[in-house]
């Protein structure tokens, strides 16, 4: 009797310290031991060693943490620092690979390490240079009149603000091209959710076509370093074209289309007055950006003047794809009723 009493009172003793580690906590559990060998027929000091490793190991594969006791501080920070280390290593691979899976090493043909991450090898293409750069859609309908006239009036100010400096009009205006594609993909993707039905492929149509006005900006930015005026115009000018744009693709998509198809007709001109600086001199022709190189698939030596090219190629395609959109809508369909144009690059 008086040893089982003996023993519970040495397990009191021992519970508080049984999960801790250390040579403080191992000092700690030696008189709790030394009751229970008094107690009953108590494993030997080295059994007692194992117990305690037993103990320590079911306290390291949980959550607790130990508390550092008195000379094993070197013990206690070493072990901090590897905690730490450890976390950190895994925080970084949850933000590489968000799905869980290690991202494979990605490579060029000629084996070299790629080092863009908004954009993948398979992701690149090469502009088609031979597409229709004077096509225009003639205003007939009083929609399509005032989505034109707005346009237009659009301009004057933007004329009048950069002058002759194309570079800082392009990385302007990329700022804004970027908005439309985002916010019609955005606005069709509630809508497939809402009717749950297909889009025919316009979301992703349309959420590509602002990711590749957001690379010609990323281009730009490789060549013309803004002023701070320049940011601050981007901010205002941005935070008013994206709520008038939401506002009146939930009014009419097809006048929405319209007015982009309208702007990618200017952006078209805008580039074309670019290259005759470049021709003339009065912009150097510098070489291209790496970005951009990797970006449109361009041959070594490539420069300015290459990259405006694709550019303009790529706003053209912008252009008959949202004139399309706004036919479609113009006679009675909804995006779904027509596929999205293939290849959308």
């Amino acid at each position: 009797m008086m040893s089982s009493r003996f023993a519970g009172t040495a397990l009191r003793q021992l519970g508080p310290v049984v999960f801790a580690s250390g040579p403080a906590a191992r000092a700690a559990a030696e008189p709790a031991y030394a009751l229970l060998a008094g107690a009953s027929a108590a494993p030997a000091p080295a059994q007692t060693g194992v117990l305690l490793l037993r103990f320590s190991s079911v306290r390291s594969a949980g959550t607790l943490t130990a508390p550092v006791g008195v000379g094993g501080e070197e013990e206690g920070a070493k072990a901090g620092a590897a905690a730490k280390t450890a976390e950190g290593a895994a925080e970084q691979k949850a933000v590489v690979s968000y799905w869980g899976v290690p991202p494979s090493k990605v490579t060029k043909d000629d084996g070299s390490a790629w080092r863009w991450a908004s954009f993948r090898p398979w992701e690149t293409y090469q502009a088609d240079l031979s597409i229709d750069l004077k096509k225009h859609h003639a205003p007939t309908t009083i929609l399509d009149k005032v989505a034109f006239w707005t346009v237009k009036s659009l301009r004057w100010p933007t004329d009048v603000f950069f002058q002759r400096r194309y570079g800082c009009r392009a990385m302007m205006l990329e700022t804004v091209a970027a908005v439309p594609g985002m916010v019609g993909g955005m606005l069709l993707h509630l809508k497939s959710l809402r009717r749950f039905e297909h889009s025919g492929g316009w979301i992703k149509g349309l959420l590509e076509e602002a990711e590749n006005e957001r690379m010609h900006l990323m281009t730009f930015m490789e060549v013309v370093q803004p002023r701070w005026y320049e940011r601050a115009l981007v901010m205002t000018v941005q935070g008013v074209f994206f709520n008038a744009y939401f506002l009146g693709y939930l009014l009419s998509p097809k006048f929405a289309h319209r007015v982009v198809g309208y702007l990618e007709e200017e952006a078209i001109h805008s580039y074309t007055e670019f290259l005759k600086e470049i021709d003339k001199g009065t912009i150097e022709n510098v070489p291209a950006p790496a970005i951009a190189l990797d970006y449109w698939r361009l041959p070594p030596g490539s420069t300015l003047r290459d990259v405006v090219m694709v550019i303009r190629a790529d706003e053209a395609h912008h252009r008959d794809v949202n004139h399309f959109a706004s036919d479609i809508h113009y006679q009675g369909r909804e995006l779904r009723t027509a596929p999205a144009p293939l290849g959308y690059h």
